[in-house]
C-alpha cells in the first residue's frame, strides 16, 4: 500500500484507540533518514480534545515483507515488530526509562497490508552512522563536556537495562528452550545466520572470528536481558540528555557482556575502522568500560572476546543488509560492499590485536 492508501485506515485504527480525540485526521507521512529493518513513517495527527485543536506526531512501524535483518532470537515469534513491541511493553511496565509512549500493536495484516505498531514520536538528536557522528552533526559540534556526558548517559542506561529481572518483567519467552541462553547459543545463532546470508561466498574474517570465538569461549556467565543493539545511535538526545531508547529487534536473554561488547565494537566501527579520530571529550574504550562498571556496580574484566563477538554479528548483519539492497535493485550483483565495510574492518582489527 502507498502512503496515501495507508493514511485513511490508519486514521480509523488510531481513532479507536484514542477515544479522547475527535475529528482525527492523518497528515502526509514522512520517512526517517535511516533504518534497515521494519518500515518506519512519521504521521502528523490533528484532532480535537476538550474542544481544543491538538496536533501530535505518531511513529508507525510496519513489518517488512523481506526476511528480518536479525536472526530470530525468540522461538515462537515470526513477526519482527511484534517482538519489538512486546519487549518495549515489558520494559515500560518494569519502569525502564526513557521509552517512547506506546499506542498499540496490530497483528491483523488486513488493516494496512502487514502487521504494525504505533507509538508517540520523541523529538531529539540521533548520532548517525552515515555520516559518522564523530565527523559531522550535533555530536561532532557539541562541546567536549557534552560529548562525554552523552556517552556516560548511554552507558548508565545500558547498565540500568541490565538490572531488569527477566522473569518479573515477563520476558522469559525470549529464550529458546531448545538452546539454553548464553554465549554459546549466540555463537550458534549468528554463525548459522551469517553462513546462510553469505550463501556460496567466503568471508575469511567471519570464519576466523567464529573459530576464535569457539576456541576461546569463556566460562559460564549470568544471563539477563540483552538490549541487542546497544549503541549511541539508538538513543535520542535532547541537550545531551537521553530522552528515548530505541530499537529492540535483536533483544535476547544473554549475558550483559554481549551488549557491552557490541557498544565498544560499534565505537571502534565509527572511529578506527573508518579513520575518524576520537574527538575531545569522547572517553576511550578503556574509560567506557570503567564508566559502565561504575554504573553496574561490579568489576568488568577484559571485554575483547565480546567485542569480537559483536564484530562477527555486525559483519553478518551487513551481509544481510547488502543482500536485501541487491534484491531491491539498489546495488549490482557484483558489488563487494558485503565484504569491504566498517564491520569487517573492525573485525579484522580485533582479530589482529587478540
Amino acid at each position: 500500500m502507498t502512503d496515501d492508501e495507508l493514511r485513511e485506515p490508519f486514521g480509523r485504527w488510531l481513532a479507536r484507540r484514542w477515544a479522547h480525540a475527535g475529528d482525527l485526521e492523518i497528515g502526509a507521512f514522512e520517512s526517517p533518514k535511516s533504518g534497515f529493518s521494519a518500515r518506519t513513517v512519521f504521521a502528523p495527527v490533528r484532532y480535537r480534545a476538550n474542544g481544543a485543536p491538538r496536533e501530535k506526531r505518531v511513529v508507525l512501524r510496519l513489518e517488512s515483507p523481506d526476511p528480518p535483518i536479525y536472526p530470530r532470537q525468540a522461538p515462537d515469534i515470526e513477526v519482527e515488530i511484534e517482538l519489538q513491541y512486546r519487549v518495549m511493553e515489558a520494559l515500560a511496565k518494569a519502569g525502564v526509562e526513557p521509552l517512547a509512549p506506546l499506542i498499540g500493536y496490530e497483528p491483523d495484516p488486513g488493516i494496512l497490508g502487514t502487521p504494525f505498531f504505533a507509538m508517540g514520536h520523541v523529538p531529539g538528536d540521533v548520532a548517525t552512522e552515515n555520516p559518522p557522528y564523530a565527523s559531522q552533526g550535533f555530536f561532532a559540534e557539541a562541546r567536549p563536556a557534552k560529548r562525554r556526558r552523552m556517552i556516560e548517559e548511554g552507558l548508565r542506561i545500558l547498565a540500568r537495562v541490565h538490572t531488569l529481572d527477566v522473569e518479573k518483567a515477563g520476558l522469559g519467552w525470549l529464550a529458546d528452550p531448545a538452546l539454553p541462553p548464553g554465549i554459546r547459543a549466540q555463537i550458534e545463532l549468528w554463525e548459522a545466520f551469517g553462513r546462510r546470508e553469505l550463501r556460496d561466498r567466503v568471508l575469511p574474517s567471519f570464519d576466523e572470528g567464529v573459530a576464535w570465538l569457539r576456541d576461546n569461549e569463556p566460562g559460564p556467565l549470568e544471563n539477563g536481558f540483552s538490549w541487542g543493539d546497544s549503541r549511541l545511535g539508538n538513543l535520542i538526545f535532547r541537550d545531551a540528555s537521553p530522552v528515548c531508547i530505541t530499537d529492540f529487534e535483536n533483544a535476547a536473554i544473554a549475558p550483559p557482556e554481549l551488549d557491552l561488547g557490541w557498544w565498544l565494537m560499534f565505537d571502534r566501527s565509527m572511529h578506527e575502522a573508518i579513520g575518524v579520530p576520537r574527538l575531545a571529550g569522547e572517553p576511550t574504550r578503556d574509560e567506557q568500560r570503567e564508566i559502565y562498571a561504575r554504573f553496574a556496580g561490579r568489576e568488568i574484566g577484559d571485554t575483547h572476546y565480546y567485542e569480537v563477538l559483536g564484530a562477527v554479528r555486525y559483519a553478518a548483519i551487513v551481509v544481510r543488509v547488502i543482500n536485501r539492497a541487491v534484491e531491491r535493485g539498489f546495488f549490482p550483483e557484483d558489488q563487494t560492499i558485503w565484504r569491504e565495510n566498517p564491520a569487517s574492518t573492525a573485525l579484522a582489527q580485533l582479530l589482529e590485536s587478540r
